[in-house]
């Protein structure tokens, strides 16, 4: 993990926040990380055991089961030709203007990111310290956990109830001094929703000093509304979002953050690095034509909805549980009376790789909706397992 250095106002502002000077070292080396896999490796391993299987069906990254829409596609192939240049044409003043119309922000709001990773770190070490912790729903995405647990910050966990979304008011009693309230709506792994109305109550009624985190990596894949009227009527709350997941760009990093442009600064105060600066131009060109593509986003929804629900209904005509209540592209399988491990590696072993377990659920198992082809064969492995 490589590290970056803090300068003399940074260190005294930590020092502030109640980090010991040997944690400056813990905070400079997460900001050298900037999320990289390495600095998650558990997650990671579990996520990619399939990469090295030919021929494997990998339903367990929760990664799309194509690639960018054409038009985006054709929109990154076209400047490829320029990609001599940092920023032809200003192609990152186009992407943040494309993405405010279509959000109705002011540009000042909207900052792109390689990936969403980095900013989601960054809000851990921006507003959590030893004094001021994390709170989220349990389970969720473990990346702010292990960043807070680097940190030696404080981490609440609150636990989900199977098809619903995050419990706010249970969020709010865990901590009610928190640093960063982390929600992550649909959420990964269960594709649930947390209402709009909560996250309202939420930025309501956390302390002022706070931050609300609200996650939408997976937003596009439901019919439920954005929370970006939370993030340009308050100081207080940050609404990410990433191109890895509907847009199929897992492999080009690019996401966003919308925030009062306060807490942006805030974002990036220790390591004095413009860190979205310079994006890679096919990325940048990519994501832009892929925003207003309204109509390929609906149909590549309704293609996962179609999808996902065929396949829940096998579920169900072979007695094998599930949540319900997902709107995204994963769903949850509750094996009972085995351990979710134990039937990761049995559908590896034909050559079906689904998502890891978490520790609240050791028999439940999350699987991303893939292709219908990808599909069909998890249900042959399925039948197959079960029949031995």
């Amino acid at each position: 993990m490589s590290t970056i250095a803090i300068d003399a106002t940074a260190k005294k502002d930590l020092l502030d926040r109640g980090y010991s000077r040997r944690q400056m070292g813990q905070v400079a080396a997460l900001l050298g990380a900037a999320a990289s896999v390495t600095a998650f490796r558990p997650a990671f391993a579990q996520s990619q055991a399939a990469r090295g299987v030919a021929g494997a069906v990998q339903i367990g990254a929760n990664e799309c089961w194509t690639g960018p829409f054409p038009v985006a596609a054709e929109a990154a192939a076209k400047i490829v030709a320029q990609g001599n240049r940092y920023d032809p044409g200003d192609l990152r003043g186009q992407f943040i203007k494309t993405v405010a119309q279509v959000e109705g922000l002011p540009e000042e709001h909207v900052l792109p990111w390689p990936g969403s990773g980095d900013p989601l770190v960054r809000s851990v070490i921006a507003f959590c310290s030893p004094e001021k912790g994390l709170v989220t729903p349990d389970p969720t995405f473990e990346s702010a956990w292990r960043a807070a647990a680097w940190l030696k910050a404080p981490v609440s966990k609150v636990p989900m109830t199977p098809g619903k979304g995050a419990d706010v008011k249970a969020m709010l009693a865990a901590n009610p001094k928190a640093g960063l309230y982390y929600i992550v709506t649909p959420n990964n792994p269960t594709g649930t929703i947390t209402p709009i109305a909560d996250l309202e109550w939420l930025a309501a009624n956390k302390p002022a000093d706070s931050v609300l985190l609200i996650d939408e990596a997976y937003l596009h894949f439901s019919d439920a509304p954005g929370a970006t009227a939370l993030a340009k009527g308050r100081k207080d709350v940050i609404v990410m979002r990433t191109f890895s997941k509907m847009f199929g760009m897992a492999g080009m990093r690019l996401g966003l953050t919308f925030a009062d442009p306060s807490l942006h600064a805030q974002m990036m105060r220790y390591d004095g690095r413009q860190v979205t600066g310079t994006l890679p131009v096919t990325a940048l060109a990519c994501g832009t034509a892929a925003y207003t593509a309204s109509d390929a986003i609906k149909a590549r929804r309704a293609e996962m909805v179609s999808v996902r629900e065929e396949t829940l209904a096998h579920l169900k005509k072979r007695n094998i549980a599930f949540h319900t209540g997902s709107q995204a592209n994963m769903f949850m399988v509750d094996w009972k009376t085995k351990q979710a491990k134990e039937m990761q590696a049995a559908l590896l072993a034909q050559n079906i790789q689904i998502g890891r377990s978490w520790e609240i659920w050791p028999t439940v198992s999350r699987v991303t909706v893939g292709s219908a082809e990808e599909m069909s064969k998890f249900k042959v492995a399925l039948d197959k397992i079960l029949t031995a």
